[in-house]
């Protein structure tokens, strides 16, 4: 399963790239102040200067370089520095708490941490002295201009001599929506990995240049962007933050090609995107997560193709299944990309399962290659992922619940495991009854979780968000769609609204924070039931 391309660190693919396209674009950023293009030789320039001041801080090989930014050409710039000195990057959400800045700093331990200047009271109170050195960065272009905060007078212009494949390259933490993070390690091959195999999936050429909103701590963007744009000498154009009512224009403006969303944030741009907007013509739109049809196909309309669902963790590295079906359809993950190679076995006794019948994704890979290298500081919970076979390849236990269609082979994501839920013997899955929910009348996106019931074992309860908090839709009204579009045992059985549900920092929905306590006192909504 390993190829002779998996053989390049990934600092080697950023050389090459900067031999090959020197003259043309790598980073357009843009922010509130405009935005500005760089060159792959004007950023190579930039990431000398930054692994210079990496080094006279302290950081060597096998050091970690803990980093709370928004996107911004700082955060690019550390990133492949690191890579450049055989460090390894930990990247968070910069809206951390300062408990959540301790724990990853006393989990990591860090030679330098990273933060802005607009939130350096909280990163210090976090970090509380733990680290030896901390940068404060204005999240702008004067970071990394001549003489800024990163970069240094003395650039370090070559890599390590020792960096090797199997060196760290960053811990991510995932922004679990049922449980705490945990630390995703991986290395310089994961990413050289990713890169390939990602713009493989999508022919990207270097003419080609995605467009970046989704934050750069987080792996989509690190995946399936900018790691294959480097394989190939093509360009990103990265937004300080999203903006679902704006992402249409900067997409026009910014001459981008090809994009990478959640459902949810589709959804935002949906309802958010003015009718006096440019026409888009995308060539490529990744999507994960669940989306009904008619979000698909308006979503499809306004980029101008039609969008390709794909499944993939931080832990898988590449994604895992994309759809290959003519047309693309809104409701399957495919199947596998590449060489990739999977199962689904029964989440009970670990046996497969014929088609048609759900079960738990297994994918075969190589940790440190195709699949990550473990989990910081949690042995157990590494064992309990894999299982190691004779031939090096490990099986990596996704927890995530598919099923194969028996005729196509696609496969359709059922939810993880905790998502799927049985209602007097039937299996719901809270996700697909999410994403039918998003489509009801005034609705602007829903949630579901599992409620006991002393008859049906559990029962599906709605939490809905309006699109016009002034005018939230009335129950009855959602109990009478919910008839129409939902099976019986699907069907909530009480509904709240609510201003806004618990995200994670890529849209995605922390059910476990969602109590009934969490509803608002919109006028004209109860409990209310659209029982079998």
């Amino acid at each position: 399963m390993r190829g002779q391309s998996y053989r390049r660190t990934f600092n080697e693919h950023w050389d090459t790239a900067v031999a090959a396209h020197g003259d043309q674009p790598f980073l357009v950023f843009h922010d509130d102040t405009g935005t500005t293009t760089y060159t792959y030789r004007d950023f190579d320039q930039i990431i000398a200067g930054t692994a210079g001041t990496l080094f006279r801080h302290g950081v060597r090989r096998g050091a970690a370089v803990h980093v709370a930014l928004r996107n911004s050409p700082a955060f690019v710039a550390l990133w492949l520095a690191t890579a450049r000195l055989g460090a390894f990057l930990v990247p968070v959400d910069p809206a951390s708490a300062a408990r959540d800045i301790a724990s990853q700093i006393r989990r990591t331990q860090p030679t330098v941490g990273v933060c802005a200047q607009s939130r350096a009271e909280t990163y210090w109170g976090g970090a509380q002295g733990m680290v030896p050195a901390i940068l404060a960065m204005t999240e702008t272009t004067a970071d990394v201009a001549p003489g800024g905060p990163l970069v240094a007078d003395s650039p370090v212009t070559v890599a390590a001599g020792d960096v090797a494949l199997s060196d760290r390259l960053a811990v991510m933490f995932t922004s679990g929506t049922t449980s705490e993070p945990k630390g995703v390690v991986l290395s310089q091959e994961n990413y050289s990995t990713v890169g390939e195999t990602m713009a493989a999936a999508v022919g990207l050429r270097p003419e080609h240049r995605w467009l970046v909103a989704l934050p750069l701590f987080h792996a989509n963007a690190q995946y399936y962007c900018f790691a294959p744009a480097i394989v190939t000498g093509a360009s990103v154009a990265l937004t300080q933050t999203f903006s679902a009512s704006r992402w249409v224009h900067q997409a026009h403006e910014l001459s981008a090609t090809h994009a990478s969303l959640f459902a949810a944030p589709i959804r935002m741009i949906l309802a958010r995107c003015d009718i006096d907007r440019p026409p888009l013509h995308l060539e490529h739109v990744w999507f994960a997560q669940s989306l009904g049809r008619g979000h698909y196909e308006q979503f499809g309309e306004l980029v101008g193709c039609r969008p390709r669902q794909l499944y993939g963790m931080t832990e898988t590295v590449a994604a895992v299944t994309s759809d290959t079906s003519v047309p693309l359809r809104h409701d399957v993950i495919g199947q596998p990309i590449g060489s990739r190679v999977v199962d689904v076995v029964d989440a009970r006794d670990g046996l497969p399962t014929p088609p048609g019948t759900q079960g738990k994704l297994r994918v075969r890979g190589i940790r440190g290659s195709d699949l990550f290298q473990c989990y910081l500081d949690d042995p157990e919970t590494t064992n309990r992922a894999f299982t190691d076979l004779p031939d090096g390849t490990s099986w990596f236990d996704t927890g995530d619940l598919v099923v194969a269609d028996p005729e196509s082979g696609m496969y359709r994501f059922v939810g993880r495991a905790d998502d799927v839920i049985k209602v007097s013997g039937e299996n719901v899955s809270l996700t697909e009854v999410e994403s039918v929910l998003a489509q009801a009348p005034g609705v602007l996106e829903a949630a579901v979780i599992a409620q006991p019931d002393p008859i049906r074992d559990h029962v599906p309860v709605a939490y809905v968000v309006p699109r016009d908090s002034t005018q939230p839709p009335e129950v009855d009204v959602l109990a009478q769609w919910a008839a129409n579009n939902l099976a019986p045992a699907a069907r909530p059985r009480s509904w709240h609204v609510i201003d806004e549900l618990p995200r994670t920092s890529v849209g995605k929905v922390r059910r476990f924070r969602i109590t009934a306590g969490t509803a608002s006192a919109h006028p004209g909504c109860r409990p209310g039931g659209a029982g079998t």
